[in-house]
C-alpha cells in the first residue's frame, strides 16, 4: 500500500507476525529518518511490532530539508491552533491507512513523538473517537488547554517526559500537561530528566520502551 504520508517503514523480519504498530512523530524541523532511531534502538525488544516513521507533509520554514506538522513562523495562539488541526487531519488519515494496511485496531497502535510530535500524539490521543494502547511524548506540551479540553473525546494513557534545562520547550510544561490530563481524568505518567536540554536521552528512550512493553502485555 502507499501511504498518504511519505514514511520510514521498519518491519519485523516475519511480516506475518505484526501484531501492533507504533507511529513515531518528528520534531519541528526534523523528519521520520531522525526520529527512526528509537525504533532502530526498540525494536529487538518487540519482535511483532511494525514501525512507521512518518515525514509531515509540508517543509519547515526555518529548515527546508526537514518539515513541520505546523507553521510556527506566526506566534499568533489562533493560527498555531488551526495550523495543528490541519495536520491532526492529515495524520488521521495515515492512522487509517495503517491499521487498513495492518488489520489493526487503535488498541494495537502506540503514538509516540518528540517535541512538535509529541504536541501532535497528546492531541490525537485525546480527540479519536477510541483509545490507542498508549502515548509516548518527549518534550513537547498541550498545544491550546481549552480548546482540546472541548474537543477531548478519548482517554489514552500517557508517559510524557522532558528535560529540566531544555531550552526550547520550557520544563514546566510537563507539569502543565499534567495537571490538565489529571483534571481530565487521563492517565499519566512523567518524568523531569535531570541535566537534559532539547533531545531524547538514553534514559528516556529506556523509559519509554519499559513503558511500551508493559502497555503490550496488557
Amino acid at each position: 500500500m502507499t501511504f498518504s504520508l511519505n514514511a520510514k517503514i521498519i518491519e519485523p523480519n516475519n511480516k506475518e507476525n505484526i501484531d501492533n504498530a507504533i507511529i513515531l512523530l518528528h520534531g519541528y524541523g526534523g523528519d521520520g529518518q531522525d526520529i527512526s532511531m528509537l525504533a532502530l534502538g526498540w525494536k529487538r525488544f518487540l519482535k511483532n511490532t511494525v514501525f512507521l516513521c512518518p515525514d509531515a507533509k509540508e517543509h519547515c520554514v526555518v529548515n527546508p530539508a526537514g518539515y513541520q506538522w505546523f507553521d510556527l513562523s506566526n506566534e499568533d495562539p489562533k493560527y498555531i491552533l488551526e495550523e495543528s488541526k490541519k495536520a491532526e487531519i492529515i495524520l488521521l488519515k495515515f492512522i487509517g491507512e495503517v491499521k487498513k494496511e495492518y488489520n489493526l485496531k487503535n488498541s494495537e497502535i502506540i503514538l509516540s513523538g518528540f517535541s512538535q510530535g509529541c504536541m501532535m500524539s497528546i492531541n490525537l490521543g485525546l480527540i479519536s473517537s477510541e483509545n490507542y494502547n498508549c502515548i509516548v511524548g518527549f518534550s513537547g506540551k498541550i498545544i491550546d488547554k481549552i480548546d482540546l479540553e472541548k474537543r477531548k473525546i478519548s482517554n489514552t494513557k500517557m508517559l510524557l517526559m522532558h528535560g529540566d534545562a531544555d531550552e526550547i520547550v520550557p520544563p514546566s510544561s510537563l507539569l502543565e500537561a499534567k495537571d490538565f490530563l489529571i483534571r481530565n481524568n487521563v492517565e499519566v505518567k512523567t518524568n523531569m530528566i535531570k541535566n537534559c536540554s532539547h533531545h531524547i536521552p538514553v534514559e528516556a528512550s529506556s523509559l519509554a520502551l519499559n513503558y511500551i512493553k508493559n502497555n503490550l502485555l496488557l
